[in-house]
This record gives structure tokens, sequence and C-alpha cells, in this order.
């Protein structure tokens, strides 16, 4: 891949090569290096969040709004490898689905916290603003639908710390997209000791196979330093959870022996290489003062599968229409041009085959005139294809500053932030049909790359008001430069070959490439200044509030504010709450972005769907309009409860109302004066369109719900066993929506995620030996099959189980067996539309997955 190498790219390179050459010493120097006896243990750690606060940091129960702990040892017990289903096993109102077959969603998973969008989570690394993704998920099941949130998978498990989930607006205090909470992954930052993991794992089925090796050294950097590397490497084998499609059983049946069985896969895609480096360094200056450093880089190549193209009907490729009885006929390609030449016969699809048709038979035979100079595309796919998409996604982030305490006891906070994402799509075994026989069968379609660079500078002090504790108020100022790039695919993507003018598609079928006459760049720069205080008005009654202005070169300004509480009622119980107003910016992806990707139609057809930016001439024409930013009122209300046997509890209630929502309007269907609009507009692949969808600000939204977070422990046989549950409900309603978003799709906004999930897990210490049982509950759920109005009603709800046991060898050594979903439940089968439509034998999103039950090994070496 040859990209222009940035500035952001060349200082991640340099940190890495220098982190690299380190890291070949850090095994035998850490290895020397005696264990710090005076560490702090995780039970220590869990407990402290620095997010949601700018005073001193607070533990879990004292913050005046909800925030979830989560260790690194929480993320070692479970059998979950990525990121984002780490986080859904521990978070009972975080949710991911599966995305087997829905383009760029396969390789970046949205995720949904407390039932919004995956950009509605504001991400943070070590309190600092994370990077957008580059991929916008055009189909993400629904509710992401549009949506543009940073790529957290690609943060290694083994590079953490803690994990601080704030479940709670926070916009008025971070900025935009913070309106479901923040998600703050806290870096190692230890100066010794260290650990190697190796794991291996399959599902049940026999496939899926994973393999993952992963390692974390800390090291002294001179005397008053640190720096903590971390890498990890994983690969990971596709599954398959199809069943045959009826069309393609009828071909087989009809006596063509080329199509695969299954013709479509649905499943998990293909992980070719993952790889994920971290560095985190820091450097006591004196006085008070220190700087630090960390940065990432990370690569991964996916490929998964796509619709199976049916060699007699798939539009633009094999379609010819229909004779004057209505007889289909085989789109055939005239090389020497229509009316001059030979002339190429009719094909009629008389029976359930037309390979075994005579006239195909005369343009098949490539040594007479006729086969030479006619052409249809079942003579390289005589059996159709399925297309494989993928790509290959490159992240990386560098973030350097100084912090410190002046005389006058005012601590500042000064940073620079650079991140970058790329994606560059891929797409095989597929065709540019416009091209005939001279088509490549592999193509780069393009790639989007998302640049962001952030400047912050934070002040705090606190104030002698003549109360038992003093005011603290902090203050400060950011700047942040976005830019959203894109990059035209190789020119077979896009090229218009000689054939476009006989009804055959053009580009790269399945996902056509940008052509060079759309690629661009578009940017955008905003200025924030926030001022945040908090102080206990007496003892037990602690009262915060925070205001944030925020000016964006492109649609304008916005201020937002927020003011919590928390009460300690008894020794026992506390009280908090909290309300906000808080907004999302549109994404320049959002604003600018061009791409055609192919989805079901309402009629059960694969059509080619272009999403064009909303200022598009022809979005405009369908009620496209300049994309305002969305706004949001959120309160929450709850209660935490520490009682004297141990049990840590707390309950709370939230209620966020959303309006002018950001999202992808349903397809919406061209009509032949709309074509012929964009034909004279220059827009000359216009016939190739079927639908054209764009971004816009066009329903409003209720969510509420209630979180329920409860630790107990206790001894019992000779050991300790730490028991915690935690449970969600969760409802959303559409409360008003244009016709630009279709009734199937408010069911999926309302109903596509379980309203209540719950876990509850045994964790039991004895000795030498752990064993872990953990209970998961989803509730049920609707799925718009395929995005196409083939509504799945109540798909029932399922428990699954996870169960883990570990051994230490020594106290260096440990090896761990487990499973994820140990008794193999599956979600109920679809036999709605399984071999009617593509193939799946279950619904899609559904929340427990399709794969069933995964075991795996794990070994880990600690020094």
């Amino acid at each position: 891949m040859k990209t222009t190498l940035s500035l952001l790219t060349k200082s991640v390179r340099t940190v890495l090569t220098a982190s690299a050459a380190m890291s070949v010493l850090a095994f035998n120097t850490a290895v020397a290096q005696e264990q710090d006896a005076s560490a702090e243990t995780p039970e220590d750690m869990e407990q402290i969040a620095v997010v949601g606060t700018r005073a001193a940091p607070r533990s879990v129960g004292e913050s005046p709004v909800p925030i979830d702990i989560i260790s690194d040892e929480e993320f070692k017990n479970q059998g979950s490898t990525d990121m984002v289903s780490m986080l859904q096993t521990v978070v009972p109102s975080f949710n991911v689905n599966d995305q087997p077959i829905n383009d760029a969603s396969s390789l970046v998973r949205p995720a949904n916290l407390r039932g919004m969008a995956s950009d509605h989570t504001l991400v943070l690394v070590n309190g600092k603003r994370r990077h957008r993704s580059a991929v916008i998920t055009f189909l993400g099941g629904g509710l992401s639908d549009g949506a543009q949130g940073p790529d957290i998978s690609v943060i290694p498990a083994v590079a953490l710390k803690q994990v601080e989930v704030l479940r709670d607006g926070a916009a008025a205090q971070y900025g935009s997209d913070a309106i479901a909470g923040v998600i703050n992954f806290v870096l190692k930052d230890n100066d010794d000791s260290g650990v190697v993991e190796a794991r291996y794992g399959s599902y049940y089925e026999g496939d899926g196979d994973m393999m993952q090796i992963s390692g974390n050294v800390g090291l002294p950097m001179s005397d008053d330093g640190f720096i903590n590397l971390s890498a990890e490497y994983r690969t990971a084998d596709p599954t398959s959870r199809s069943v045959q499609r009826d069309d393609a059983a009828g071909l087989v049946a009809a006596g063509n022996t080329f199509v695969a069985n299954p013709a479509q896969i649905w499943g998990n895609p293909e992980i070719k290489d993952d790889i994920k480096l971290f560095a985190n360094a820091g450097l006591d200056l004196g006085n008070d003062a220190e700087a630090y450093i960390f940065g990432n880089y990370a690569e991964r190549e996916v490929e998964g599968g796509f619709y199976y193209r049916n060699p007699h009907t798939r539009g633009g490729v094999n379609d010819g229409g229909v004779d004057e009885d209505g007889t289909p006929l085989l789109l055939v390609g005239d090389l020497d041009g229509l009316n001059t030449g030979v002339e190429c016969p009719t094909v009629r699809i008389s029976d359930g085959n037309v390979l075994d048709d005579a006239d195909y038979g005369l343009i098949a035979d490539n040594s007479t005139a006729v086969g030479a100079n006619c052409f249809a595309f079942n003579e390289l796919f005589p059996g159709g294809f399925t297309p494989r998409f993928g790509g290959t996604i490159t992240d990386m982030s560098l973030v350097f500053g100084t912090r410190g305490e002046l005389d006058n006891d005012v601590t500042y906070d000064v940073s620079v932030n650079l991140g970058q994402n790329e994606v560059d799509f891929a797409i095989s075994n597929t065709v540019n049909p416009s091209l005939g026989p001279n088509t490549p069968t592999s193509f780069k379609p393009g790639r989007y790359t998302q640049s962001e660079q952030t400047f912050d500078f934070g002040l705090t002090k606190p104030f002698d008001v003549g109360m038992d504790d003093p005011l603290f108020v902090a203050g400060g100022f950011q700047y942040r430069h976005e830019t959203y790039e894109s990059f035209a695919g190789d020119p077979a993507s896009y090229e218009i070959g000689p054939l476009g003018s006989q009804g055959f598609g053009i580009g790269s079928n399945g996902f056509p490439g940008l052509s060079a006459r759309s690629q661009g760049e578009s940017s955008r720069h905003n200025i924030a200044f926030y001022l945040d205080a908090e102080m206990y008005l007496t003892e037990d009654f602690l009262i915060a509030g925070a205001v944030r202005y925020e000016d964006f070169s492109d649609f304008g300004d916005t201020t937002k504010g927020k003011i919590s509480a928390r009460w300690q009622a008894t020794d026992t119980i506390a009280f908090r709450g909290a309300f906000s107003t808080g907004f999302k910016a549109p994404t320049i992806g959002q604003s600018n972005v061009r791409n055609v990707t192919t989805a079901f139609g309402t009629d059960g057809e694969l059509i080619d769907r272009a999403t064009l930016p909303p200022t598009d001439p022809i979005s405009v024409q369908k009620g496209g309009s300049v994309l305002t930013p969305e706004e949001s009122e959120s309160m929450s209300f709850g209660v935490v409860a520490q009682f004297d046997n141990g049990l840590f509890l707390t309950a709370d209630y939230y209620n966020i109302e959303l309006t002018d929502r950001i999202s992808t309007t349903s397809g919406i269907k061209l009509t032949p004066e709309d074509i012929a609009t964009l034909l004279a507009q220059g827009v000359s692949d216009a016939s190739s369109f079927t639908e054209v969808s764009f971004f816009t600000n066009d329903f409003d939204t209720t969510t509420e719900g209630v979180d329920l977070v409860a630790n107990y422990s206790h001894e019992m046989f000779g050991g300790d066993t730490k028991y915690s549950l935690a449970y969600n409900w969760t409802s959303t309603e559409v409360d008003q929506a244009s016709d630009n978003i279709s009734a199937d799709r408010i069911r999926m906004l309302e109903n596509n995620l379980p309203a209540v999930r719950w876990s509850l897990t045994a964790n039991h210490t004895n000795g030498d030996w752990r064993m872990l049982g953990r209970v998961n509950y989803f509730g049920s759920i609707y799925e718009d099959h395929l995005d196409s109005a083939l509504p799945i009603d109540d798909i029932g709800s399922e428990f699954t189980l996870d169960l883990e046991l570990a051994y230490h060898f020594s106290e260096q050594l440990q090896v761990v067996v487990g499973a994820k979903n140990a008794l193999d439940e599956y979600p109920d089968e679809n036999v709605l539309y399984d071999t009617e439509v593509a193939g799946a034998a279950y619904p899609v999103t559904s929340p427990v997955g399709i794969n069933g039950g995964f075991y795996y090994l794990r070994g880990i070496y600690t020094f």
C-alpha cells in the first residue's frame, strides 16, 4: 500500500522503532529485576477512577455519577479476545452484534452503550480523546447505521491497567460524542515486571480457530521514569453458519454442478493478521512536574463473505430482462459493438439451467466467430459467484505532554494529541461487468483516512471559600483539527468499460471503486473552552457543575452544561443524580463521504445503494440538507449502598432525550427521471444505482433504562469467592421520524437490542486453583432480516454459561482452560427466510451470536 507519510506517521514510526529496539532488551532485563512487594493489588486499583472529575480521583462509590471500573484481571478472566466483546461481557449496557455480511461494519463492529449508537460514546486513552475510525458503518444493524466512532478493537487488553466506564452524559465536560457516556482506557505504567500470554481457541463446530500471542513489560527509564511496552498478534479463521439458498439448490437440481454449497457463507470473517503495539512512558522532571508520551500502531487484515450472485438473475451481470413472452433472458455482451459485425443470439433461460441451453452453447464455444464475439459472465462463473470483501485497517496515535503543580496549588496539563486511522478496502472473486472478459477478479476499490490533531491546555486550583473542604475549579482550552480524506480505487474498480452501454454494470460488483473525480479531502477545526467546579457543601453533600463552549468551523457554536450531586444519607446509603445537556457534532465523513454498497431491497433482490453527501444535488432532490448537531438532554439518579458484610450495590436510572439524530436514510429508489438528472450532471455511472441514501438529521428518540451493579465476596471451601452481578434494562422509543426512515428501521431502533441483559459471575480462588462461572442472559429482540423489510418477531431470549479453570504451576506460570457459551447455545433458527433469501441459518443480529460454543486454552507467564 503506497501512502504519503504524514507527520504523524513519521512520528509514530520513530517512537515504535525505538520501542521495538528496547523491547529486545526488555525481556532479559525485566526477568532479573525483583517485583515491588508494595505494588498495588488489582483490588486497590479498580476502585479509583480519573474519568468524570478534574479534581482528585474518586472511588467508584464516591462518584456523583455511575462509573464501572474494570481491572486487567477481569479482562483476563474471559474467553473473548477482541476489546468490544470483552467490554460486552463485563458492562451490561454495552452491546455488540456480529456483523457477518455488512460491508465496512464487518471490519469495525459498531458497539452500543446505553442504547445509543456507537459514536455516541466518547473514547479516551489515559484521559485523552481517541480519534475516530475511518470506517463509516453504512450498514450498522439499524441503530448504528451511518455511525463513525473510534475503533477500540486496536487496543490490546494486555496494555491496560484498568478501564473506566462513565455511564452518564458528559459532553459538557469532554465535548462532542459523550451523550451515552465515556470509556477511558488507562494504560499500564509499571516500571518493572511483565507478562507473556499464548492463547488458542476454536468453536465447538470445529471452525474459527484462533491463535493469539501477547506480552507486556515495564522498564525503568533512568531513575525517574518508566516505559511500558505492549504487543499482541492474533489470527482467526472464518466460521460458517449457513444453509443452502433455495435458488442455489434449484440450480444444482437443474444440473448446474458449479454452484458451491453453501453458495453464501454467514459467519465470522477471517482475520489474517492483527498486530497491535502500544507504548506508554513517563519521566519525572522534578519540582512536581512530569513529562509523558504514549502511542500505538495497529494493523489488521480482514476478509469476509458477501452476497451470492445468481448466474441467471444478477442485475448488470447476468440478467438480460425478459422477452415479449415474459421469458427471462441472459445478458449477453456483443464485443464488436451492437449492430456491427457478428450478431449475438438471444439466450432464453427457459429452464433452471442456462448452461444446457443450445443458444448459450453457441456463445460459450469460443472457437467459432459467434463464440469469440459474444460473451456472458456464465463463461467465467458458470455457477454464479460470491465476492470476498475485506480490507486492511491501519491505526496509529501519538500523545505527548507535561503536567505538574505550581507553587500556588495550581495544577496544569498541556498536551498534543495526533491520531490517524485508515481503511484500505479490497474485494475479490468479483468482476467489473462493463469490462467483459477482460475484467480482473480482484480490486482495490479505494481507501479512507481519518486524521485528527488536538491541543489541550487545562488548569485546576482549589479555593478556600470558608467551608470544610475547598472549592475545586478547573478550566481549559482545546483546539482540534479533523480531516477525512478519500482516495480513488484502482482504475479497473470504477472504469466504464465497452459493455457499459449494453446494460452491464460499472465498477467492481458488490463494492464499486471510488472514482478519481470523487476522491478528495475535507477538514474542519473547532475550539472549546470549559469550566468545571465541585465541592462538598457539607461533609456528606457533594455538588459539581460544568459548562463547555465549542465553536466548529463548519456549522457554528454550542454551549452545554451539567450539574451533579451526591448525598451520603447514612453510613451505608448514598444518593446521587445528574442532569446535563449534550451534543454530537456531525463528522466530516458523514458530511462528505461517497460510497456504493450492495444491499437487499424491499423486493428481496440485491441492489446497489449509493451513499452520497447530504448536499449532493440528488440528495437535495430527495430531501437532503446540511447536517446540524444532535442535541441531548440527559438525567440520571441512583443509590449507592455499602453494607457492613461487604456487599456493594449501585442502582441508577437514566433518561436520554436525543433530537435531530444523524443517520443514513433508508434506501430511496431512483426513478428514471432521477437517473437522467444524474447523467446530465456528469454522474456517468448513475444507471448502476438502484437506490440512494444520505446522512440526515431525521428523527428524535427517548431512551431510558436502569443499571444495577452488585459485588460481594466471602470465604468458602477454604478459599475466597467473589460474586458480581451486572443488570441492565433499556428501552428506546422513536418520538418522531420523517418519511426517510422506514417503519422497519424504526422497529430496529426500538427493539433490535435486548431490553434486558444481565450477567452473574462467581470467581473462586483456592490455593493454586481458580474457578470461574458466569451466567449471561440476553432478552428477546426484533430483527429486520438483512435490512430488507423481512421481519423476524420475538427472537427468543437466551441464557449462556461461561466456565474457566486455572491452575498455577508456579508463581510465574498459570494455565487456563475455559469455554465461552459452554452449553453451545444458539439463537432461534431462522425458519422464515433461511433458504428463500440468503441462506442465514440464524438471525444475524442476535446478541448471543450465531457461532455457538467456543473453547480455549491459555498459558500465562509473569516475571
